[in-house]
């Protein structure tokens, strides 16, 4: 009863978070031509590399199998680029103006954008899947390995969340938040993503098989079609943590020192 009658910090700032990320889910399910769109390219860019490029690519395996870790992640970096542009536009339009007034967890205000995207990009990730189900995806994954996937890819999203949210904050509006997730959009694409790495000139080959993306598809891959993982597993999470740390430090301060103002 005393719980009840005299709600502690952490209740209260629970509550906060919870109620602001209903804020963000709901704006995004009220932008329908958005979040068809966020749900709609993954599936346009997996039907196109399958029938239109699968066959002139050789993976030593079923292309459909080789390529849907790529797309789901890429999936991920196109969903990132909408939570900065969220970021960038609550902090241009008033709306933390109007949080600064209420008495709200200051902190509420940027995880919120962060969780909303991890809800939005799991959602994408679970329409590719059945997409590609349908294409002819047999993964022989057992559950232990699903769950240990689908853990991977919800690092993955947090890790990228969490640096859009960053670079939302340093941008000066929505069409400049839109730019600076460029690079994130990218990176899958010079990764084995949609083709081996040793297929590329050696200069690029080595930026592939080093850079972020990479050991997180590796992963992906290989726990559901029982290809190689060896070290990736270990190398995924480490560049997840500490994206995901840089990016929330970074988008923390930079929150800070703009409210301040």
């Amino acid at each position: 009863m005393t719980l009840l009658a005299h709600p502690t910090p952490l209740r209260f700032a629970a509550r906060d978070h919870a109620a602001v990320t209903g804020r963000n889910l709901r704006r995004m399910l009220r932008s329908p031509d958005a979040l068809l769109m966020g749900l709609a390219l993954p599936v346009l860019l997996l039907v196109l590399f399958v029938y239109v490029f699968g066959g002139a690519i050789d993976t030593g395996t079923d292309y459909l199998n080789y390529v849907v870790p790529g797309i789901v992640l890429l999936s991920a970096s196109f969903g990132a680029a909408q939570t900065a542009v969220a970021v960038a536009s609550d902090m241009h339009r008033g709306i933390v103006d109007r949080f600064r007034s209420m008495p709200i967890a200051r902190s509420a205000v940027l995880t919120a954008h962060v969780v909303a995207s991890l809800v939005r990009n799991l959602a994408s990730t679970v329409v590719v899947f059945v997409v590609a189900a349908l294409m002819g995806f047999r993964p022989d994954a057992h559950l232990v390995e699903w769950v240990a996937a689908t853990g991977i890819i919800a690092l993955f999203v947090l890790a990228i969340s969490a640096v859009s949210a960053a670079l939302g904050m340093l941008a000066g509006n929505d069409e400049a938040a839109s730019g600076f997730t460029f690079l994130l959009l990218f990176l899958p694409y010079v990764s084995s993503a949609f083709v081996p790495p040793e297929t590329m000139p050696g200069w690029l080959r080595g930026f592939a098989e080093h850079q972020p993306v990479t050991p997180v598809i590796e992963t992906v891959r290989g726990l559901l079609t029982g290809t190689g993982i060896g070290s990736s597993a270990i190398v995924a999470i480490g560049w997840c943590a500490a994206f995901t740390a840089i990016g929330l430090v970074a988008a923390t301060a930079l929150f800070r020192q703009r409210t301040a103002r």
